[in-house]
């Protein structure tokens, strides 16, 4: 074992690979004592009641101390004040791991809170799951730590579970998708190992495949990333489920950026970086695993798709556009053949539908799919769902199946089998694909939308770069907003170029603005406003002296009912930007999970309007800045559009990582930043407005 490894790192390999496990509780595990015996594992078995003789057919010892080694794995049972004492003696046998069943701690508030300390104290070097959790499944070695159902079968390898809630891991492990699991893990309240600590144990684990995760929050992001791309170096896809998907928005947000950030979002970004696969239903969980772990990673997303079907042609060509699954067409070769298999009125064209011709017929069919599969593609897939109408009808279908797995194997290509309906594709049929090393999907979204989730995965793996997030210390409670030019100061300071200004008093302001050069944009510095144009502090294009004087006026009067009687005491003068591209919003939100967010989205009036943005967790590279930007609408803009010229891409990225740079240097006392509007043109980019906020 890894002598890098922390204590308990070292117990959570000991609990789930254990040599022998106890089960400490009463008669009602007396059935789950039973089922360890028709499991398949071959480790002790050993149970601990004091008031018994014998539970479940098996030798009850009084006490930990009286067992015969410091099991590897124990089921605790009881409860939850006898659940700390018996933790204890755990910790103090050295025990490797306990699972905890009892509930009543911090989700019950009151004295639950104060039992919860007494828990974690009790726990010590213990890898303890739960409390208030089903426990563990090991289908590898034939575990049943689980208070009920039956564990169902052993497998080589498969794809691991890891639930925070216990009747999501219990039904999950009842599916009958004939998706293969290695681990089911209900991790309850996590008091003491969370969702890191099993993504990082599951990760080193050769008979993993890929990790399932059904998530409500995450307690640790640094440590959760830094587990994440470790599984991600290893080519192991985590396939995520999260749950409480509202935005809470910034509490104090003055910037923009607040608007453009939240819960749901950060999270988004934490995937992209990190190369999770993100679903939305549990359905598309199990069929994503099923495919990584059936099938493996994809080569490429270049798909051949076979069905009977017009309508299903139909509905496969519309969902791989929305996907972006290539479908490509066949060479002339491949057209000529197929059209002299195919009946007259076919149409040759990929998806391919295959006709009644050919239904049934098992050695026509290889050959057609073989004249396919032939061809560049990466996988094939047959659109089909069984009849229930007869076993001639069910023969037929198994004809297509058959000879699409041998076409497959014929030429290295994965071969994916997928029902249009979870429930036609039946479980004979779903072992023999597997058998092949095929894909059995159930569902024909679902089985899509896996095998574009996939691919890209399998790209991303390629480039893991710096995945893990930095640690972000607290800032100072207290906020401080800097002035616009002590902003752009700092901002100059780090590459970002700003407009030459003055800072001068009303009065002078006509000088400064002739000194600078017509046209200019007067704007209110003191006293400080966060968003100028709502309080009518700022004036653009001003062409001579008269439209300068006739500015002030206008602020004066409007920044005096803004601020119920303020006055202007500076104002900054600036030489305005034209010949703008685009206007670009970049900001710097800080999170007390996620640390500092990048955004980058549509500038100016924009910003709220039309909410076109990307976001990225820093440090980022200036690849993943500029791949940001380009999946932005505004894109088309920046490109060149109607008669434009393009925008200095290579400026803007540069201009965006100045401020990237800045915020990782203040990293400590940052809270939040926009610059709005960044000024794109075609020979730079200028940063026109900036809020600073800063901690202290």
């Amino acid at each position: 074992m890894n002598a890098e490894l922390s204590q308990r790192q070292r117990n959570l390999r000991r609990l789930l690979r254990p040599r022998h496990v106890a089960i400490v509780g009463g008669q009602a595990m007396a059935d789950s004592i039973r089922r360890c015996a028709d499991t398949g594992f071959t480790g002790e078995v050993w149970v601990v009641n004091p008031k018994y003789a014998e539970l479940g057919g098996r030798k009850c010892y009084a006490a930990i101390a009286d067992l015969p080694e410091a099991p590897d794995a124990t089921f605790i049972a009881v409860p939850r004040e006898a659940t700390i004492e018996i933790l204890k003696q755990l910790d103090a046998r050295g025990g490797g791991g306990a699972i905890c069943y009892a509930a009543g701690y911090t989700e019950v508030g009151g004295e639950g809170v104060a039992l919860h300390e007494q828990f974690l104290k009790a726990a010590g070097n213990l890898a303890v799951v739960g409390p208030n959790c089903y426990g563990m499944l090991n289908f590898i070695d034939g575990i049943c730590l689980w208070p009920t159902g039956a564990l169902g079968h052993q497998v080589e390898t498969g794809c691991a579970l890891v639930m925070q809630s216990g009747n999501i891991a219990l039904n999950l492990s009842r599916n009958d998708r004939s998706v293969p699991f290695a681990y089911v893990i209900s991790s309850g309240n996590q008091a003491v190992l969370n969702a890191a600590d099993y993504v990082d144990a599951l990760a080193d684990d050769p008979k993993v495949t890929a990790i399932g995760l059904y998530l409500e929050g995450i307690k640790d992001v640094p440590a959760f990333s830094r587990a994440a791309a470790k599984a991600l170096q290893r080519g192991k896809p985590l396939v995520a489920l999260k749950a409480g998907n509202s935005e809470l928005g910034a509490k104090f947000a003055m910037s923009h950026t607040g608007s453009l950030a939240g819960s749901g979002k950060m999270y988004d970004a934490l995937f992209d970086r990190l190369g999770i696969i993100r679903v939305h239903s549990v359905p598309q969980l199990l069929e994503t695993l099923k495919l990584v772990s059936t099938a493996g990673l994809p080569k490429g997303d270049r798909l051949a798709v076979f069905t009977c079907s017009g309508g299903e042609c139909l509905l496969t060509a519309d969902l791989c556009d929305e996907l972006g699954i290539p479908l490509p067409g066949f060479s002339k070769d491949q057209a000529e053949d197929l059209r002299a298999q195919l009946p007259n009125f076919a149409t040759v064209s990929n998806p391919l539908d295959y006709n009644t011709s050919l239904w049934g017929h098992e050695d026509l069919l290889v050959k057609c799919f073989s004249t396919v599969m032939r061809g560049d593609f990466d996988a094939g897939m047959l659109v089909i769902d069984f009849a229930t109408d007869g076993p001639e009808t069910e023969a037929a279908c198994m004809a297509g199946v058959r000879a699409l797995l041998k076409a497959c194997t014929m030429h290295g290509k994965m071969p994916i089998v997928t029902s249009t309906l979870s429930e036609l594709l039946p479980a004979a049929a779903r072992a023999e694909v597997i058998a092949a090393k095929g894909a059995p999907m159930q569902g024909l979204e679902e089985a899509l939308n896996a095998f574009a989730a996939v691919h890209r995965f399998a790209q991303r793996k390629t480039k893991v770069a710096a995945a893990a997030l930095p640690a972000t210390p607290p800032a100072g409670a207290t906020r401080r907003m800097l002035s616009e030019v002590e902003g752009k100061k700092l901002l100059a300071g780090f590459g970002l170029a700003v407009p030459d200004s003055r800072v001068v008093a009303p009065g002078d302001a006509v000088a400064a603005a002739e000194a600078l050069g017509f046209p200019v944009v007067v704007k209110v510095a003191e006293p400080l406003i966060a968003h100028k144009t709502e309080a009518g502090a700022v004036a653009i294009n001003l062409k001579s002296p008269g439209e300068v004087d006739a500015a002030l006026a206008r602020m004066e009067t409007s920044v005096a009912a803004y601020l119920k009687g303020g006055r202007i005491e500076k104002v900054l003068v600036e030489r305005m930007v034209g010949d703008v591209v685009a206007e670009l919003i970049v900001g710097i939100q800080r999170d007390p999970q996620f640390g500092l967010a990048l955004v980058v989205g549509a500038g100016g009036i924009l910003v709220e309007l039309v909410e076109d943005a990307a976001m990225l967790l820093l440090p980022a590279s200036a690849e993943e800045v500029e791949a940001a930007i380009r999946r932005l609408k505004i894109a088309k803009l920046l490109a060149g559009y109607r008669g434009k010229p393009a925008a200095d891409m290579g400026a803007l990225v540069k201009s965006i990582m100045a401020i990237a740079a800045f915020a990782e240097a203040h990293r400590d006392t940052l809270l939040e930043l926009d610059v709005n509007p960044l000024m794109v043109r075609a020979d730079g980019a200028v940063a026109v407005d900036a809020l600073v906020v800063l901690g202290q």
